[in-house]
């Protein structure tokens, strides 16, 4: 009888099916701040799983004249966030005649995923730019609106991998005796170019090509660097 009842109830149980809301689609974040510039620079490679979804789909959005958004995480929350970030960005043009600077991209953006935090963005940033004294600015965030200024970060896929290098080779750390001097924008791009061609190596997240954009007082330029695509 006891048996009985242990069958009935296992045929009364609902039948449960796991869902998430989220998925992850890989793809690798990468921005480093000079005296007088920023660059900031993004796989291309959109994955789910094992499977390649595309190979053309930069991680990073312009939205002023010197301030470029790099965003990894859930595609579907990386585009709605792009959405959200543009029309705020559009109402503060017309109501004060002006673009938004960098530093306030930053405050703005922080204050849209905390008021999400109960059922966040899966999404990592990454803001570069100028501040208003016109030297490069980074600025590193998690997915419910903490951040920082730093001098160089990397976020996504590859970013344990990324991170380690940047430190060694920016920060100088685990090192004797380096004398810290400021980073060359020329020597900034080959690094960014020499880092994202060994997290290609690594991580099947991350391949494909890589998307630099270089953030000056003149505006942003744009170059693309294949990566392995296998």
């Amino acid at each position: 009888q006891h048996q009985q009842q242990q069958q009935n109830q296992s045929i009364e149980r609902p039948i449960q099916a796991r869902f998430s809301p989220y998925d992850f689609n890989g793809g690798t974040v990468l921005a480093i701040a000079g005296e007088d510039y920023s660059v900031i620079a993004s796989d291309t490679r959109l994955m789910t799983g094992f499977s390649i979804l595309a190979r053309d789909v930069p991680k990073t959005t312009q939205y002023t004249a010197n301030t470029v958004v790099g965003s990894c995480g859930f595609h579907g929350d990386v585009l709605t966030l792009t959405k959200v970030i543009q029309t705020r960005l559009k109402m503060f043009t017309y109501l004060h005649n002006k673009e938004m600077d960098t530093g306030a991209v930053a405050q703005m953006l922080s204050t849209i995923l905390y008021y999400r935090r109960f059922f966040p963005y899966y999404v990592y940033n990454i803001v570069a730019g100028l501040d208003t004294e016109g030297k490069g600015c980074v600025y590193s965030f998690d997915p419910v609106g903490s951040y920082e200024r730093e001098t160089y970060r990397a976020g996504g896929s590859a970013s344990s991998m990324l991170q380690p290098l940047l430190d060694n080779q920016i920060g100088g750390k685990n090192q004797n005796g380096v004398k810290q001097a400021p980073l060359e924008k020329s020597k900034a791009i080959a690094l960014v170019k020499d880092v994202f061609t060994s997290a290609a190596e690594r991580d099947i997240n991350t391949g494909d090509s890589v998307v630099i954009h270089v953030i000056t007082k003149q505006g942003v330029t744009k170059e693309t660097f294949p990566l392995r695509r296998d």
